[in-house]
Order: structure tokens, then C-alpha cells, then sequence
């Protein structure tokens, strides 16, 4: 890493990322990372964490409001005006956690029981905070509020606006149990920014992953249907027995070795698309002593950018027929239930370049990429929409006095992580809202060229 982060700025610039960054401190990313912890948002109910963020971007010299989207979820935003001549960027964060928090609605699918790092509730461990989401996403966001923050503070003369971003349901779910709304995951919040104006020629999205990413997958969900014979056990030696629950098994089985070969054929630039069975419903619990005529699965089928979802949706329903085919009498149907494009910002895009660069001045060597990603976050609705977008985050953690499986993942955040994020957004942001426009599109031309 070098010294301060900022080779390759001017001298004026390097000055006003050095006085924005000497606002970062431990004590402060502290502060606001247990905030957010503190703060139930699963997904669906975002609104009193979005007041908060509001609240405290605006205790720090941003225009900042709370962007309800129903009774319950909210957006926050806060904007640093520029003087009108640079381009606009978006510093961006999701703020709902991807589980309840709740035994309730959690268990057993997450495990036996909610264990600490499970519950929205932060506690510090030396140079770690874990709580639900203390990483994915509220250490993301906590960083985007120290950068704006300090920016701020430091008073760094703008051209373009700064805008500090946090969406609503970012999760890639469809409505909790409790919700009253359907639309409640997927990038939903994220859409609603924009298309209520909040908009920038540029955006980075602070999400998982301690390398500059320009491309990501896509995803669509299917609802597999299998069929059955409804009928009883007392009658399975006398009656025709066709057990839907035993047949989804082997739907199961043959889409879990149909996805590595999927993913072998789909990889590339950065992505490796995978698929899962996710879920399976079927028969009465109550009643044990009958098979259902019917059992569905739920498949999350990841997409690169280089598919459609209708290429992707063709490939899978070609997979079900040859199942077909391979096995006489087997009842299999699926609909497509969700659909999201994979998408991709140009390499030669001034994003791209000015965090790529941001990177390499930390590090002190060439950008590294990480390949073989198939995670997908709202930078698919921010390219989707048209704005240039990059992402940037920070890695799982790797030391803790705990065993970080993916729930610890998502629940433990370092405190050097965050400030080595922070850093980089704020020269990225120093980099790009200082200029004109006509500087940066010059620079778009001459890498083209």
C-alpha cells in the first residue's frame, strides 16, 4: 500500500482527498457502523434505518431526505452540491439485510438457533463489529456516510454533485410472510431512486469484494412444477403410486449437475454464473399419510451479461425436456417467475478508470481482478438505467477469533477494511466531482481512441 493512497492526483487534488481523509477515524467509523447494526432493516422494513441515515448525513452538511416508498420502506439520500459544471457521481449502498433477525421468520432455515451475529444488535471485537448485515451491507453504507462525511467536512470544492445513496430492498427476495407489499426485494428501492430523479452521470456501489468490478451477473428465478399421483399410504401396494415428492428429488438431482455445466458454458470476463434448488413445497405437514399431486421447486438461475433472460429461460426449459425424454412418465414444468439482466459498464467508462486508479494507488500495483463471480446487486439496475457504474467493497474477513462461515461473512466487518474502502471512495470521489465534464469526456474519447 502506499503512503497516502493518492498517487497519479494533481497536487490540488491530492490536497482535498488529504484533508477529506484526515475526518476518518476509528472512533467514527465505530460510531456509525453499530448505528446501523443497531437499526433493524430487514428487507420490507428499511424505513426507520433510512430516517436515521437521513438524519445523521444531514447532522454533516448534506441536503438529505428520507424517499418513503410505502408505510414501512424508505430510501435515504443526501446530496453535496457542485457548482454546477462537473459531472454528477453516486456513492451507493443498499441497507436491508438479507435475513429477519427474528427466530420467527429465520429459524430453522438458518440454523438451529440465532446466534449472536445473527440479530441486529452490534458488538465490537477488538478491530470487528459483528451484528446481522454488520458487513454486507451496513459496513458498505457505513463507509459511503464517512466518505460523504468527510468530504463534507473538509469543504472540498465541488463541480459536480456528490450524492450518497441507500436503497431499499437490495436483497434478492420477493416478499417476506409479514409484508404487505410484493414488490419489496430485487433492486426495487434503487429503481425508485432514479425514477424519482435522484440520478447522477456516474455511480459506484459499495457492495462485497476488495477489487474494481465493471460487469455482474443477472438472475431469474423458475417455478418448477413436478407431478404426482395424490394418494394414500395404506393404498401404495394396491393403487397406482407416482410419489411427486419422490420425483422433484430427482428434478433436484439432475439441475444440480445441470448447473456445473451451465456455468462451464457461461463464464466469462468476470462471471461465473451458477444456479441452485432453493426451496421445495409439497404435501400437508399435518398429514403425513397421503402424497401430494403436485410438488414445486424454486431455481435461482444466475445470467451473464452476454444472455438474455430469454436465451436463459430457452436453455432451461431444453434441460427439463431432455429430463423429459430420459424418463418416461415424468410429469416437469417450469414459468419463469423473475427476470433481471446481467450488465456491464465499458472498461474505457471514467468510473472505471478513476476507481481502478483509486485501487492501484492503495495497493501500490496493478489492479487485481477477481473472476468467478456470481453475486448480482442494484449496480444491475444502476447500469440498466444507463449510469456507468462500478463496484467496490471490502473482503470477507479472514481473521477473527470465530469461525467466519457465510452468515459471519455477511455479520463481521473490519474496521482497517472500512477505512482502506472509505479511502478509496473519497479520492475517487475527489477525482471525479472536481472536474468539468468536457475534461472527463475528453478522457472518455482519448481512452476509446
Amino acid at each position: 500500500m502506499s503512503a497516502d493512497g493518492l498517487a497519479g492526483l494533481d497536487e490540488r487534488r491530492r490536497s482535498w482527498a488529504l484533508d477529506a481523509a484526515r475526518h476518518i477515524s476509528a472512533d467514527r467509523l465505530r460510531e456509525l457502523i453499530t448505528g446501523l447494526v443497531d437499526i433493524p432493516s430487514p428487507t420490507g422494513d428499511e424505513g426507520p434505518l433510512a430516517t436515521h441515515i437521513a438524519d445523521t448525513l444531514r447532522a454533516t452538511g448534506c441536503h438529505a431526505a428520507v424517499q418513503p416508498l410505502d408505510d414501512r420502506q424508505a430510501n435515504a439520500w443526501g446530496r453535496l452540491t457542485g457548482d454546477g459544471t462537473g459531472p454528477d457521481l453516486m456513492l451507493y449502498a443498499p441497507i436491508d439485510t438479507l435475513t429477519v433477525g427474528e427466530a420467527s421468520e429465520d429459524v430453522p432455515w438458518i440454523g438451529p438457533e440465532l446466534r449472536e451475529d445473527m440479530r441486529p444488535t452490534a458488538t465490537v471485537h477488538g478491530d470487528l463489529v459483528t451484528g446481522l448485515g454488520a458487513s454486507n451491507p451496513k459496513g458498505h453504507a457505513a463507509c459511503v456516510m464517512m466518505a460523504v462525511e468527510a468530504i463534507s467536512r473538509a469543504g472540498v470544492p465541488l463541480t459536480g454533485d456528490l450524492v450518497a445513496a441507500f436503497g431499499a430492498g437490495g436483497m434478492p427476495t420477493n416478499a417476506r410472510p409479514v409484508g404487505t407489499r410484493h414488490n419489496t426485494g430485487q433492486g426495487v428501492g434503487c429503481s425508485f431512486l432514479l425514477e424519482q430523479g435522484v440520478w447522477t452521470d456516474y455511480a459506484v456501489i459499495a457492495k462485497p469484494g476488495w477489487t474494481v468490478s465493471w460487469d455482474e451477473v443477472g438472475l431469474v428465478w423458475f417455478e418448477v412444477t413436478v407431478g404426482g399421483t395424490h394418494t394414500y399410504a395404506g393404498s401404495r401396494h394396491r393403487l397406482p403410486y407416482d410419489n411427486a415428492i419422490a420425483r422433484a428429488g430427482e428434478v433436484a438431482a439432475y439441475l444440480e449437475k445441470w448447473f456445473e455445466e451451465y456455468a462451464e458454458r457461461h463464464t466469462s470476463g468476470t462471471v461465473a454464473p451458477q444456479g441452485i434448488v432453493s426451496s421445495i413445497r409439497g404435501g400437508w405437514p399435518r398429514m403425513a399419510a397421503v402424497t401430494p399431486a403436485v410438488c414445486t421447486l424454486m431455481v435461482d438461475l444466475r445470467i451473464s451479461p452476454d444472455i438474455t433472460p430469454m436465451r436463459a429461460k430457452r436453455e432451461f426449459m431444453e434441460a427439463l425436456a431432455a429430463l423429459r425424454a430420459a424418463s418416461p412418465g415424468l410429469d416437469v414444468r417450469a414459468e419463469m417467475v423473475l427476470a433481471i439482466p446481467g450488465t456491464r459498464t465499458p472498461r474505457g467508462s471514467w468510473i472505471h478508470r478513476s476507481a481502478t486508479a483509486a485501487w492501484e494507488a492503495l495497493e501500490g500495483r496493478a489492479h487485481e481482478v477477481i473472476a468467478g463471480n456470481s453475486g448480482a446487486t442494484d449496480a444491475n439496475i444502476l447500469r440498466g438505467r444507463g449510469i456507468p457504474t462500478v463496484r467496490i467493497g471490502m473482503p470477507k474477513v479472514a481473521e477473527a477469533p470465530f469461525e467466519i462461515d457465510f452468515a459471519r461473512g455477511m455479520n463481521t466487518v473490519s474496521f482497517r477494511a472500512m477505512e482502506r474502502l472509505t479511502r478509496h471512495l473519497i479520492r475517487t470521489a475527489v477525482d471525479t466531482v472536481t472536474r468539468s465534464r468536457a475534461e472527463v469526456a475528453e478522457a472518455e474519447e482519448g481512452a476509446v481512441a
